[in-house]
């Protein structure tokens, strides 16, 4: 099993502080529910385990996403990702692979509060208004909404940092550290240069959030109805968390893909002063909008995973309820007349 032997991906840190959270888990294996599904102590608690996963998670793969920035606004001086390292380990060294990440750990903990929190309560709060046997038909659909309203808020949280980390991995000589970033940021251009990069966030968070969400989701079930030999019920909860982190990496993947051109104009307006998404986006053609994607796919792919890992890894350990996979409810099996 993955979890009990060596992690095969380059975050070390975040392996570790896995394991360890689910060494945690075992100890809490006999417990009840600590507080009741929907409750506010439940959305706090998401929202907690949404800052570990994703604030800590992004921060350690500072090294990678500052190579992807590069290569999407400077791909001429970074033609692959290993000739992206090795100039930035040349030019600042070892320290230099870390640039960005004070920015990174507060913007992404700030997102991650709000993407799985907010996640949460659109998803009950929606399930409510449609139903319960609409929210089995139609739960694809609840999924996209929940995650997408999510991350409108998640976004606002996260363009000040974003525009920092940006601006420190992209453009040498501005600013090493978020304390000198900040304030030469708001002398040089105001308010306006923390946020002026929301649109593209949207644009590229909010696709990347629904695919994150809906297909876990709909991965997990799948995974539980066709490749895991038991129900879900009868596995252990360490079981259960290996298929939390097949299904983020399958998602991860779709993630990427869907969000990277958007992630590209990102990259080169929060660099560039005076740029415009519309603008950047004739300056890099439809082929420069795709630069750095397989660092990207690495990056989100492996992000993605242990992010839904430690944040499954926090739902267990706090004894939060944890609804098994959707079954449809037996009022709709009498009305499509299913029997068992």
């Amino acid at each position: 099993m993955v979890l009990a032997g060596a992690c095969p991906f380059s975050v070390p840190m975040v392996c570790v502080l896995s394991v360890s959270i689910l060494y945690c888990v075992r100890s809490a294996l006999d417990s009840d529910v600590s507080c009741e599904f929907g409750s506010k102590k439940y959305y706090a608690l998401c929202g907690f385990g949404g800052i570990l996963s994703c604030g800590i998670t992004h921060t350690a793969v500072v090294p990678l996403d500052l190579v992807k920035c590069r290569l999407q606004v400077d791909p001429d001086k970074y033609k692959s990702i290993f000739k992206g390292f090795s100039i930035t380990i040349k030019e600042d060294g070892m320290r230099g692979l870390a640039k960005g990440w004070a920015p990174t750990f507060i913007g992404y903990s700030m997102q991650g509060l709000c993407k799985f929190g907010f996640y949460e309560v659109f998803k009950i709060t929606y399930s409510d208004m449609i139903g319960e046997e609409n929210t089995y038909l139609w739960r694809t659909s609840l999924y996209l909404a929940a995650s997408a309203s999510a991350e409108f808020f998640a976004d606002i949280a996260l363009a000040p940092m974003e525009a920092c980390k940006v601006r420190i991995q992209t453009q040498p000589g501005y600013a090493n550290t978020l304390r000198q970033c900040a304030p030469k940021m708001f002398a040089e251009e105001g308010v306006w240069a923390f946020y002026k990069g929301v649109v593209p966030l949207w644009m590229r968070q909010i696709p990347y959030t629904m695919m994150k969400f809906a297909c876990f989701e709909r991965t997990v079930e799948l995974l539980y109805k066709h490749v895991v030999p038991k129900p879900r019920a009868e596995c252990s909860k360490g079981e259960q968390l290996v298929v939390t982190f097949v299904a983020g990496y399958i998602a991860g993947v779709f993630c990427a893909i869907v969000s990277h051109p958007a992630d590209s104009v990102v990259s080169v307006l929060n660099k560039e002063s005076g740029s415009t998404a519309i603008g950047v986006l004739k300056k890099l053609g439809p082929k420069g909008v795709w630069k750095g994607l397989v660092a990207r796919i690495i990056m989100i792919g492996t992000l993605t995973a242990l992010q839904w890992f430690i944040y499954d890894s926090v739902k267990v350990y706090f004894c939060l309820p944890r609804p098994p996979p959707p079954e449809m409810p037996e009022s709709l099996k009498k009305k499509l007349g299913i029997t068992e």
